[in-house]
């Protein structure tokens, strides 16, 4: 089995089990597949769950698409081939009660290849991370604990710098350098080496993708049957609006899908599914609210 059939089995592996422990966690909804293909080559599964006991909607899409490098391409993404190829599971989960986070999480391999069909470079990147709408230090504590300890396992260098790389990518850097949420892990563009193999960067995918569930689900059977009001249900469609200013202006990912012709419905499952935008929120001093706010400005050590 070559490197890219491990990548495309693995993937396929966990989106088929993050699946399944979200809908058991959910109880009632199941997700819906759409497969579909890419004209200039590959495709993908979007599966969508929506209207649950728990999610209101979300979606863990796969995707393998390849094609030739275009102009465009070379201008905007800064690439320098003849084909490429990319593969990878993209989720994103909005649940109904505003006690229960919001989380994203991304793992991808990328190929690029001369007029030979050789490969001239590849790279893995991805992430996993937690937007909540009101802070429990415990949540945010055990969820970044999982991730550390998945990192430790392959280098305990990685936790620290892959948690200081998603605190600064999830940015909306036109509200006052407000963080989208409170991180997780993100990395980018690592490039197998002598000392890192590819093999090594698999099972470091591997590891942070097993870690999905443990990180996340135990946090939404923990808060799932907390009572809330209007007031806290308004307060997290004010947050979803921050979610969706980040993906439409300054995520990479929408940005690649994009320009490299994607699926417009999977780029965009990613969007809540009910929004506010009103005129210079800001949440009254001293309450829950602010103080979300307080951390999504100053980021913390969770670990």
């Amino acid at each position: 089995m070559n490197v890219k059939e491990n990548w495309i089995s693995f993937i396929h592996d966990l989106q088929n089990r993050i699946c399944a422990a979200l809908e058991q966690c959910d109880g009632k909804a199941v997700f819906m597949e759409d497969e579909w293909q890419r004209p200039e080559g590959g495709g993908g599964k979007t599966r969508v769950i929506a209207n649950g006991n728990v999610f209101e909607k979300g979606g863990v899409n796969t995707s393998i698409v390849f094609g030739d490098v275009t102009d465009a391409m070379r201008a905007q993404l800064k690439m320098n081939g003849d084909k490429w190829f990319a593969c990878g599971l993209s989720l994103v989960i909005h649940p109904l009660n505003p006690f229960v986070p919001t989380v994203h999480c991304n793992y991808r391999m990328f190929e690029l290849y001369n007029e030979k069909e050789e490969v001239i470079d590849r790279w893995f990147g991805g992430g996993t991370d937690l937007t909540p709408y009101y802070l429990f230090e415990e949540d945010a504590i055990h969820f970044h604990q999982t991730y550390k300890k998945a990192c430790d396992d392959s280098d305990p260098s990685f936790y620290p710098k892959f948690k200081k790389e998603c605190d600064q990518y999830f940015v909306n850097w036109h509200r006052n350098a407000e963080r989208r949420g409170i991180g997780g892990i993100f990395y980018d563009h690592q490039r197998p080496d002598e000392k890192q193999d590819v093999h090594f960067w698999m099972n470091f995918a591997e590891r942070c993708g097993n870690a999905f569930i443990d990180a996340y689900i135990p946090i939404v059977e923990k808060r799932k049957s907390n009572p809330y009001n209007e007031q806290n249900k308004h307060w997290q469609e004010i947050r979803r609006g921050r979610y969706v200013e980040f993906n439409l202006v300054h995520d990479r990912g929408t940005l690649f899908g994009l320009k490299t012709n994607g699926r417009i419905e999977s780029i965009l499952m990613s969007l809540p599914p009910t929004v506010r935008f009103e005129y210079n929120h800001q949440p009254q001093q001293g309450t829950e609210e602010e103080k979300l706010i307080t951390i999504l400005l100053n980021p913390r050590d969770w670990v």
